[in-house]
This record gives structure tokens, sequence and C-alpha cells, in this order.
């Protein structure tokens, strides 16, 4: 751990649609309910290239991008919680610029990062700052659908052969959608490219399937009868939102599906009646949202992590160079990634 000298290095958004530049800038200090972290790993995921390109969940320039990071805390607010990680400890962490709308003492893509108490777990040493980054995003993002669609926070006994059924499991929401819900009881579906099953496998599907397949709708319900299982909730992660929302209707035929969205809604999708979807995010609410983020960090990520009970998944790939290396990655993962989760080191 280093102490703050006063500035630091970034990868800023200078304007709308421009790619990142380096520059220097004041390192923050900490409000009442913020945390001061010294930034190990960043890893990407796929809004950024929507913030960076787009200007999706900006308000004004320059901005700061990225969410998922590792690191060590090097300054507490003035009011944490006595649960808080203290200075020195390593942890992972949501730097949250998708809330912040790009501010940016708020975003991944620097060396310090002011990040809210609510969205940090602290880091067992059993993990490397490299594995560690990849958890956030992906944890904030899988159980704000699993919650919607009534996942409860307890887990369920296994007898009651209850599923799921994960879409695109091979990206890192999928692949995390993949073990938590495992570790809750459910016996997990999953969907993802042939040469990735026995790899999904591995973190807990029971069964996956070749997305790409044409009978791949046939083949999810006629191993929900040979397993006599119930499947009545799906998270879609990546693929074919129309292919998702079909296959929920048919297997909750006569009763309520639930269709949870983590990319961006397709506007051409036509739900299915018997079937409720939602694009997965925290409560509105202030309050709701902070009781919700405490839990899924402060509580199950950080006693998941401390069990050893989740693998940094899917396959991480480190892109050389830094900061400054984070435009390649940016354009390595909007051309497309597979299985692979892109990070740098800092």
């Amino acid at each position: 751990m280093s102490t703050p000298s006063g500035k630091h290095l970034a990868a800023i958004v200078p304007q709308k649609g421009g790619p990142l530049s380096i520059v220097e800038r004041t390192t923050p200090t900490c409000g009442p309910k913020e945390l001061l972290i010294e930034v190990h790993a960043i890893a990407f995921n796929p809004v950024d290239c929507y913030q960076r390109d787009m200007g999706i969940f900006i308000e004004e320039y320059p901005a700061v991008i990225g969410s998922d990071i590792a690191g060590i805390v090097v300054q507490t607010g003035s009011d944490i919680s006595p649960s808080s990680p203290v200075p020195g400890t390593r942890v992972t962490a949501l730097a949250s610029s998708f809330y912040h709308k790009g501010s940016p003492d708020y975003g991944a893509l620097q060396k310090y990062v002011l990040v809210s108490e609510d969205t940090v777990a602290v880091l067992p040493g059993s993990f490397s700052f490299v594995e560690g980054c990849v958890f956030p995003m992906a944890a904030l993002t899988s159980w704000n659908g699993w919650l919607w669609a009534g996942i409860a926070r307890e887990p369920i006994f296994p007898s009651e052969k209850r599923g799921v059924i994960v879409w695109g499991a091979s990206s890192s929401m999928g692949a995390l959608a993949v073990q938590s819900a495992k570790n809750m009881g459910y016996t997990v579906y999953a969907t993802a490219s042939q040469q990735h099953h026995e790899y999904i496998k591995t973190l807990g599907a029971a069964r996956v399937f070749d997305y790409k397949a044409e009978n791949v709708s046939s083949e999810i319900l006629s191993a929900v009868k040979e397993d006599d299982i119930t499947i009545r909730v799906a998270y879609h992660a990546t693929g074919a939102q129309q292919v998702s929302a079909d296959v929920i209707s048919k297997l909750a035929e006569g009763s309520q599906g639930k269709l949870a969205i983590a990319p961006i809604v397709d506007q051409s999708l036509k739900v299915p009646e018997n079937v409720e979807s939602a694009f997965v995010q925290a409560p509105h609410d202030p309050e709701g949202r902070v009781e919700r983020l405490s839990w899924i960090f402060g509580s199950w990520l950080q006693e998941s992590l401390a069990a050893k009970r989740l693998v940094a998944s899917p396959k991480i790939k480190v892109i050389e160079g830094g900061l400054e290396s984070a435009n390649k990655a940016l354009d390595e993962l909007k051309a497309g990634v597979s299985c692979t989760k892109l990070v740098i080191e800092i």
C-alpha cells in the first residue's frame, strides 16, 4: 500500500465517442461513507464500451468509466460502519461510475478511486488482485436478477428439485449466475458455445446446451422432464433474448415464468403472456439500494470468497500495459471475446 501524494494517473473519456486519454488527476478524499482504494487490477465489462463510445450513463465530460476493481483500502470516511474494511485491507469493489454518471472520482480506470462502503468485500489472500477484480459487476447483476425473480437469500434444499436456466453462461455475469444459483441449492441449466460446455459444468451447471443448435428449446424441455425438476426462472446474460423468453415460457407452461435480462433489453423482444421480464437493477430508492448492495457485497460475496465457494470466472486474459492499454482492452472486448474476462494491472 502506498500513500496518495495528491495526484494520480487516470484514463479519462475526454468527450463523447473519444478514445481514452491518460492524464494526471487530483486524488480525492473520502466522503462520510466512502473508502479510497489504491487500485491494482481492473476488469472490463460491455457497458464500459457503451460509455466510452456512446456516452451512455455519462452526464458531463471529462469522465472516468469502469466498475470492477481490486486493490487496497488507503483511506476511510468519517461515518463508515464498524464492519467496513480498514486501511491496509485487500478488497474487491464496485467503482460505481455507473451510478455516478461518469463522475471522475468514481470510475475504475485510475490508480485511486472512491467507492461506497456498501459496494466493498474483503478479498482473501487466496485470491490475487487479478482474480478478485472480476467479481463486483457480475455479483451485482446476477443477484439483482435472482432477487427480482424470487430467488431467496437463503439456500434451498436440493431435494426440492427446483432449477434455473442461465442463458450465456460463458460471460462473466452468466458464469457467476451459475455459481451463485448452484451454491443456493438450485439445479442449474446453462447455454454456451459447445467448446465451453465442460468448463461451465466445473462452475456448477448440471447440463449445458448449445445455444446455436436449432433444437435447443426441445433439448432443454426434454432434459427438464427427464430430470424431473421445475424451472420457472431464467437469467439472460447474453445471446438472443427472444429465444430465452420463448424457452422459459414453455418451461413455465400453465404458470408464471420470470426472465431477468442483464444486457440492454432488445426493443424487438416479444414477451410471452405467461412470462414477466425485467432489466436487472438495484432498487431505485436509496435506502433499498444501500440495503441490497450491502447484502450482496458485505455479506454474500465476502462470505462466499472467504469460504472459497467461488472461483474467478470466466477465464482471465491480462492485457499488458496498464492504464495505457485500456483502449486496446475495450476495442478487443467490443470486437468480441468468448469465455474470457479482460483485465489490466496498474
